[in-house]
Parts: structure tokens; sequence; C-alpha cells
């Protein structure tokens, strides 16, 4: 399947989120926290879509609607919920 944002919307792919401390202990998916990270998979048409795919963006912790295709979780944002590009 493949989803097209409209408007100012971009797809993003979340980052997998750490599954052990820095200590070595793992952690449980239900323990993990949700990441910030992603990258960017398709945008919008709006002229005010300023990030490109491939680029990998931080986010809003709770901001967007999480969907899953073809098995992988994604994330619809607006771009105001995008905070900064990852260099």
């Amino acid at each position: 399947m493949k989803i097209n944002p409209i408007g100012d919307r971009v797809l993003v792919k979340m980052q997998e989120g750490e599954t052990k401390t820095a200590g070595g202990i793992f952690i449980p998916d239900t323990a993990q926290e949700k990441t910030q990270i992603g990258e960017v998979i398709a945008v919008g048409d709006d002229e005010a879509v300023t990030v490109k795919i491939g680029q990998k963006i931080i986010y809003d912790k709770y901001a967007g609607t999480s969907i899953k295709v073809d098995g992988d979780e994604q994330l619809i944002l607006n771009m105001d919920d995008i905070l900064a590009v990852v260099e």
C-alpha cells in the first residue's frame, strides 16, 4: 500500500526505540518510550512543507496519527509538529 499525504502533512517512518539500557538491561516493548526521531518517506504538496524525503527529523512527542503500512508503524504529521532536522 502506498500512502501520499496531502497539504502540509508528512509521512514518517518512526525509528526503533532502544531495547537495551547502557548497563545492559533489556527494556520490554511495553515499557519503552515512544521515539521522537523518524525518517521522512513522503511529503504533501503544500508550499509550507520544508522537509525532503530521506531526511531524519525530530517531532513532538504526542504528535501525529499513527498508522500501520505493510506491518511497519508510520506516522502522519503536520509540519507544525516537526521540531528539527537531524544532520
